[in-house]
Order: C-alpha cells, then structure tokens, then sequence
C-alpha cells in the first residue's frame, strides 16, 4: 500500500488526504516531525517538507501541487464529474490559483504562524525552536484571519464552489487550511454565516470524517470541530 508522510497540523497534508479520500484511495499514514530531520525521510525528501507521498514501487512524490495533479492526470481523468481538477484550461487555472491561495497565501499569513506558535512550539525541543509563544507573532496572524475569511466567505457567496460549479482542488485546499484554525478555536463563526455554510457541506462529506476524530497530543480542539451542524 502507498505511504503518506504527513503531519495532523499540516494544511497541505489534510489538503492531500482529502483529494486521496475524495478518490477512495488508501495509504498507510505515518505522522513525520520534520524539525527531527530523520535521514530515512530526507531520502525522500531532501527539502524536508510535508506532504510527502511514497507508491508501491517507493517512487516518491513532493508537496501538494505535485502529489494532487499526479493523482489528477492518473485518476481524476477517468472520475468525470466526480473529477476535483476542470476540463477547461481557463477554469483550470483558477482552481490552481485559489488552490496556491490557501495552501501558500494563507498559509504564509495565518495558519503557519498559528500552528509554529501554538502547538509545535509545544513539542520541539528548547534547542530546536520550542518554547513559549510569541505573542507579537500570534497578534499578526490573528489579525490576518479576517482577510482571508473575507475573501472566503466572498467566494463562498458568489460560486456554487469556490472556483466554478462543482467541488475542486480549491474547496478542498481551502477546508484544509480552515479546519486547522477550527481545531485551534481560532475562527469566529458568528462573523462569517455564508464561510461557514460553505465549510458545513465540506465537512459533512465522507472524506472529512478521518480528519474530524484526529486529537493533538496536549492540545484539546474546541467543542464543535467534530459537529457537522454547528
């Protein structure tokens, strides 16, 4: 069986599950610290980065954009509507810019921050980067959520899904990135109606499942991250 390296907390990661999930794939999971730099996972992937995605023949694939239009050009062809990538190279290329939107973008502006901050601080040894929270840091990208959910929620309001009429790349990058900030209580539901109506149908989907029972070590989510009518 294929091996995902992956991490619980890494956006790109629960993106790639999702499109795996989507497509009845299975794999075997293996959690990677990468701040431990293990050599066998170097061998992999020399820049140390998730997700990493290993075949039966240990050919091994690097990073979201790669692993998830591999899996498009191999697979997604054959699902017809069921397909997460466009026919139409115009619409193609949307779904690919909302898709480098959440998994780079909002990445860079919120989730990574966040996540570096509040939970792998926590498990990093003092001598590899742990420690306590910057608050300054946690300010920033506190801040930046509301930008991002903006747009979100216009995107949301304006598209059946977020890059056209049916599910995609997109939706699935973008859920991905907010179910992390969900866990960590970071969103305020209250202010974004139409983002979260958006985030409900994802969530309810067979696909999300997996995601929603996952815990992180010392970290309880808030009450409604596993409640799909919330």
């Amino acid at each position: 069986m294929p091996t995902l390296y992956h991490h619980t907390m890494s956006t790109a990661s629960r993106f790639i599950r999702l499109v795996l999930a989507e497509y009845g794939f299975q794999t075997d999971l293996v959690e990677e610290q990468t701040w431990e730099k293990r050599k066998e996972f170097l061998a992999f992937n020399p820049a140390g980065t998730l997700p990493v995605y290993v075949d039966d023949n240990m050919r091994a694939l690097c990073g979201p954009f790669i692993i998830s239009e591999f899996i498009d050009e191999t697979h997604g062809v054959l699902k017809r509507d069921r397909r997460l990538f466009a026919e139409d190279p115009f619409q193609r290329a949307e779904i690919r810019r909302l898709t480098e939107w959440f998994l780079q973008k909002m990445e860079q502006d919120v989730t990574k921050p966040l996540v570096r901050e509040r939970v792998h601080k926590l498990i990093i040894p003092n001598g590899l980067g742990g420690g306590a929270p910057d608050s300054k840091v946690l300010r920033t990208a506190r801040s930046n959520i509301r930008h991002h959910m903006k747009y979100l929620t216009w995107l949301s309001g304006s598209r059946q899904w977020l890059a056209g009429e049916r599910l995609s790349h997109a939706d699935l990058s973008a859920a991905a990135a907010v179910s992390v900030l969900d866990y960590l209580g970071e969103i305020d539901w209250n202010e974004y109606p139409v983002a979260k109506e958006w985030y409900q149908r994802i969530k309810s989907r067979p696909s999300f499942r997996p995601l929603l029972t996952e815990r992180v070590r010392g970290i309880t989510p808030v009450s409604h991250y596993a409640d799909l009518d919330f």
